[in-house]
């Protein structure tokens, strides 16, 4: 079977004719390493003529290499190719290297060796943070929330390799950024606008625009590292920095009444609340006090009756064994009690009989006064 001509690694031909390098074989089989010695002399003998030796046919004489030097040129060749080979790994990068174009390993910071023209090497900034800017301003970057209001927002996104070790059997993060992102700015600016926007269509405006933000970050931040994940990129998102979002220009006036009366709204519910504060204690305090008071009331009057009663008691024992004493007792301490304070005047009905007995009613009537007439 005949075969067809030699093919370089990319398929090419080899560059000569046909495909024979020695010219002493058929097309069919491989050169001979001892035809391609004394072609590469011959073609050297060529290039480097000789003053004043025999010439070959009348040509310019070419130079007679031995062994010794054709091995000594050898050696240089392969001391260039290795030196050629060696190159750095800065501390904030690592290598990706490749063998014909297969992954083939990572390089840490520090000196190192590779084959050249066989092995290749992608240096990747692992430490390096990059930010991708998302800017407003224009209709591009309004949004729309779920309560169809539109929404201007800007915001910057902080990423990196990242640092933790593969998995089993994964490849190396630097690896993945190198073998499947092509361009990662562009990449991480429509993963992130994406991801925004869905956040922001979930929720209205007015948390987005007061004290929902945090929550819309938080869960941008979750979106656009799950995206990233799934295509294996090897990124990480470190933080996303929100501008304080706005509305658009044409209907701004319109949104700051309605900011205003939420403000006012606010004000008024706290100055509520101040007072409300204020009040309620000193009205829990004034109830607690007039229950105290009842409480203590009812125990004064509910002793006082068990004192009565228990007096009346003792008066009626008293009266079962002397109903006569007993009543002029009685008698004379209601006398005692109703006529002790009041102003009086005694006759005596034995003295002066038939005579009427003159009394300055007005002046006994009238009350005393607090200094003596002078």
């Amino acid at each position: 079977n005949a075969r067809g001509p030699t093919r370089g690694p990319g398929g090419q031909p080899p560059r000569g004719g046909g495909g024979n390098l020695g010219g002493g074989r058929g097309s069919g089989e491989p050169p001979d390493l001892e035809e391609l010695l004394q072609a590469s002399r011959q073609r050297l003998k060529r290039a480097f003529p000789q003053r004043g030796g025999r010439s070959g046919g009348g040509g310019a004489p070419g130079i007679e290499l031995n062994p010794r030097t054709f091995g000594l040129g050898l050696a240089g060749l392969a001391l260039l190719w290795g030196l050629a080979g060696i190159y750095q790994i800065g501390p904030t990068y690592q290598g990706v290297k490749t063998t014909f174009g297969k992954y083939s390993g990572i390089s840490g910071p520090g000196l190192h060796w590779r084959a050249p023209l066989i092995q290749g090497v992608t240096k990747v900034g692992v430490e390096d943070q990059r930010t991708a800017v998302i800017d407003g301003g224009d209709s591009q970057n309004l949004m729309l929330t779920s309560d169809r209001n539109i929404v201007d927002v800007s915001f910057t996104v902080n990423w990196k390799i990242k640092a933790e070790p593969p998995e089993p059997g994964q490849l190396p993060n630097a690896a993945k950024f190198v073998f499947n992102i092509e361009d990662p700015d562009s990449l991480i600016r429509n993963v992130a606008e994406s991801a925004m926007r869905e956040t922001i269509g979930a929720k209205q405006l007015e948390p987005i625009l007061t004290s929902g933000q945090a929550e819309v970050v938080s869960q941008t931040t979750r979106r656009i590292q799950e995206v990233l994940d799934s295509y294996d990129s090897g990124m990480e998102v470190i933080r996303v920095n929100m501008e304080r979002p706005d509305v658009p220009g044409s209907v701004r006036d319109a949104f700051a009444d309605v900011i205003k009366a939420r403000n006012e709204k606010t004000q008024m519910i706290n100055e509520a609340e101040r007072t409300a504060n204020q009040i309620v204690p000193v009205a829990e305090g004034d109830a607690q006090r007039m229950v105290e008071e009842a409480r203590a009331y009812a125990a004064r009057v509910e002793s006082e009756a068990i004192g009565e009663a228990e007096r009346f008691n003792k008066i009626f024992e008293e009266y079962r064994r002397a109903k006569d004493v007993t009543k002029q007792r009685m008698y004379l301490e209601t006398m005692e009690q109703v006529l002790g304070p009041m102003n009086k005047v005694m006759i005596d009905d034995q003295a002066g009989k038939g005579v009427v007995p003159y009394l300055p009613l007005d002046q006994l009537t009238r009350p005393k006064s607090a200094t003596p007439p002078q």
